[in-house]
């Protein structure tokens, strides 16, 4: 059997104590946290003490399950999640992710000026022109 034909396990985020979380509701939006404690099917305890957000139950609907985890034992408190969290460098590498860069970018193009836009308009129009007069060519 070559190992081309094998099935990858599939990518599950499993709720687990440590699990980096990104909130998408409430005052903490945009932000990420841990999961301290889980409470259950659907309530989890997150802290986030290098982000800002506060020590809080969250439903889990109002929360992305991100690949990142690191080492943390239950009901940990603010002052051990973060350490943890400064240990496991854990917003370097949300800060490398593509994910982080795609919500950068989206926010980066909210926040254009009318003239701006225009340019990333006129920029778009000059690369098309050129893939198309290079692929005449061709």
């Amino acid at each position: 059997m070559s190992t081309d034909s094998i099935v990858k396990a599939s990518n599950w985020r499993l709720v687990e104590v440590g699990r980096v979380v990104l909130v998408k509701t409430g005052p903490s939006a945009g932000k990420l946290a841990a999961i301290v404690e889980i409470i259950n099917q659907k309530k989890v305890l997150i802290d986030g003490p290098e982000t800002g957000v506060p020590r809080q139950t969250v439903i889990l609907g109002h929360v992305v399950l991100t690949p990142l985890t690191f080492a943390l034992t239950r009901g940990a408190r603010t002052a051990t999640v973060s350490k943890k969290w400064s240990s496991a460098g854990v917003t370097e590498k949300w800060a490398t992710s593509t994910w982080a860069k795609k919500i950068a970018q989206r926010e980066r193009r909210a926040a254009l000026s009318d003239f701006e836009r225009f340019q990333v308009m006129v920029l778009r129009k000059q690369k098309r022109f050129a893939v198309k007069k290079a692929l005449a060519k061709a």
